[in-house]
């Protein structure tokens, strides 16, 4: 029961239940347009960087959760641990290629525990979204990992006009996502490191 009022109070504080978690601000939950041909993503070594720099700045105090209850961990009204982290990619198309160029914060940013909403509102040049999945900790202080997109994740995705989605859960982990031309989603995508 807890649980069930914790996951109420946070959709009260991110917004009504038609926008998800990782929403985009204004953008429509209607299906997504047509998506031009691209076969493969390439990321800037630069930027995959800072991905990992925002995933440890976010997560580091993700061990220190044994004095905090479950509804505390999902309102982050308890001390500051791990959080969630949302940011807009900025790239462009060239040929088959979707280059993603940098990162940007994303707008509005609300991050809870295991939560997080933003917008990517005036962004130019967006292409899609970048989020990170925070460690929770068992009883016994072992990490647990949120491994991947989840399908909350790829729900959103596939509701949104973004080209691309991509989740960090670890310093050596990617996961992407992208959309074929008929809008349907392609995952796991194939990602370059350059």
């Amino acid at each position: 029961m807890r649980v069930l009022v914790a996951l109420a109070l946070v959709g009260a504080i991110l917004g009504s239940p038609e926008r998800s978690l990782h929403a985009r601000g204004s953008r429509s939950l209607l299906p997504a347009p047509r998506s031009p041909l691209f076969n493969v993503v390439i990321l800037p070594a630069r930027t995959r960087g800072l991905m990992s720099a925002l995933w440890v700045e976010n997560n580091r105090h993700w061990d220190e959760l044994a004095d905090q209850n479950t509804l505390t961990q999902l309102l982050g009204s308890g001390k500051p641990t791990q959080r969630e982290y949302l940011g807009c990619l900025v790239g462009d198309l060239v040929g088959d290629t979707l280059f993603v160029r940098r990162l940007v914060h994303a707008r509005h940013l609300k991050q809870l525990q295991f939560a997080v909403a933003g917008d990517c509102d005036g962004v130019e040049r967006l292409v899609g979204s970048f989020h990170t999945h925070p460690y929770r900790a068992d009883p016994a202080g072992r990490a647990l990992k949120e491994r991947g997109l989840s399908p909350m994740d790829l729900k959103t995705f596939a509701a949104a006009s973004d080209l691309v989605t991509m989740v960090m859960w670890d310093l050596d982990s990617l996961d992407v996502a992208t959309k074929a031309v008929d809008g349907s989603v392609r995952h796991p995508a194939a990602v370059q490191v350059r």
